[in-house]
């Protein structure tokens, strides 16, 4: 399933993917890419590092891009290898330069990146693709989807015996992500049936949990979704408040999370059809306009700052370069779903200030984090760790509206209607 001259599905991406490939590993996976794009060989190998770049090899193979064939495999490979445990089942949190787990946790963060990859490998035809996908849908189905409460929980330790008592968002919503990929995988030619869940049943508990997430704690909330919770759901609002730059469970309201949110209940109503919920649609816009509204500018400086307080006052006024991303896919995908103007207006708006502010023309991608006044920052984020967030929001404005990326590249491809 590969394409040549696909114009601007390509022009950008090719670029970013050669910057990407620097990250490839002799010994497995992809490493944590350093500012000029050389892999930082003192730190672990993460498996989410490995699978998000995977995944976006995998939507370049699509592409026809060159190398992105062997690259996704090579990923492919990687998770069907040494990021998985053999002895206890699941993947391993990172590797050390051994092969041996530097850190063994089970988390669900990383192991709906793994479906991701393998959906979007299984998507692109990489050979390994569909059964690593089985596997990690076995994982997550077994281990993580908790079906009474609708959501997943967040972590486990090596053995797979003891599950922590917190549960948050972040987590959630990449498992949304991956369902959706994986149900569209599961339907893409010469890849289902598989054994585990059912497409279908995949996009059931995909809407499951935007219901809870943005239906309810968001909008319970006016727009300020709560992302950290105990084992029972109940909000910790201030947990992390003694940590508020953590990359992964800041404090307080994260604003790149909700423009990421509003995105995905689009997603999530495209595929379901005429049988989606009314909701899905009206509240897609609200919280991508409570993000804009309170997280633009939030200190009187251009840019989305990284968090805010319950009461809209800035956290952390860093600049991170995924909210920037998520900014431009969310806005484009309202734009293409609303039909509405103003998002369209919004999308450019962000696309301008990522080619001012964050595009590195002399290194390449993008700086991921900035300061207010827009240098370079490195309190959260060292270096340009991998290209995720930046080929999504590259495809984005370019490609239909469907569960995943990897479909809406494959309907471009084959000229379906947006």
């Amino acid at each position: 399933m590969h394409s040549s001259g696909a114009g601007p599905l390509t022009d950008e991406l090719a670029g970013l993917l050669a910057f990407a490939a620097g990250s490839r590993r002799a010994d497995g996976g992809f490493g944590y890419l350093s500012a000029d794009g050389s892999v930082l060989a003192d730190r672990p190998r993460e498996t989410y590092v490995t699978a998000r770049m995977t995944h976006v090899f995998a939507l370049g193979s699509m592409l026809g891009l060159p190398g992105a064939d062997e690259l996704a495999a090579h990923g492919v490979r990687a998770l069907s290898g040494p990021f998985r445990d053999a002895a206890n089942g699941g993947w391993v949190a990172s590797l050390g330069p051994a092969d041996g787990a530097a850190d063994g946790t089970k988390a669900a963060y990383v192991h709906a990146f793994v479906v991701l990859a393998a959906a979007s490998a299984a998507t692109a035809g990489v050979p390994g693709g569909p059964a690593l996908l089985a596997d990690a849908l076995a994982a997550w189905d077994a281990h993580f989807w908790d079906d009474a409460a609708g959501l997943a929980v967040e972590e486990w330790d090596a053995g797979w015996s003891t599950c922590s008592d917190y549960r948050g968002v972040n987590a959630n919503m990449h498992g949304v992500e991956a369902m959706l990929a994986a149900a569209d995988a599961l339907e893409a030619p010469g890849v289902g049936p598989l054994p585990g869940p059912s497409a279908g049943r995949l996009r059931t508990r995909a809407e499951r949990v935007v219901e809870r997430v943005v239906h309810g704690w968001a909008r319970e909330a006016d727009w300020r979704l709560p992302e950290h919770f105990d084992a029972s759901w109940t909000v910790l609002p201030e947990y992390n408040a003694d940590r508020p730059s953590d990359p992964f469970r800041p404090y307080g309201v994260t604003v790149g999370h909700q423009l990421e949110w509003s995105g995905l209940a689009l997603h999530t109503a495209a595929v379901l059809g005429p049988d989606a919920p009314a909701w899905l649609q009206a509240d897609a816009p609200a919280l991508y306009g409570a993000a804009v509204e309170r997280g633009w500018r939030a200190d009187g400086h251009d840019g989305f700052v990284y968090t805010l307080d319950w009461s809209d006052r800035p956290v952390v006024a860093a600049r991170m370069h995924w909210v920037l991303a998520e900014a431009v896919g969310a806005a484009a995908v309202l734009a293409a779903v609303t039909g509405d103007p103003r998002y369209a207006d919004d999308g450019r708006r962000w696309e301008e200030h990522a080619a001012a502010r964050f595009r590195d023309a002399v290194r390449g991608s993008w700086h991921h984090e900035l300061t207010p006044e827009g240098a370079v920052g490195t309190t959260t984020w060292v270096g340009k760790p991998d290209v995720y967030h930046v080929v999504q929001a590259l495809l984005l404005p370019r490609i239909p509206v469907r569960g995943s990326v990897a479909a809406g590249v494959r309907a471009a491809l084959a000229g379906d209607p947006a």
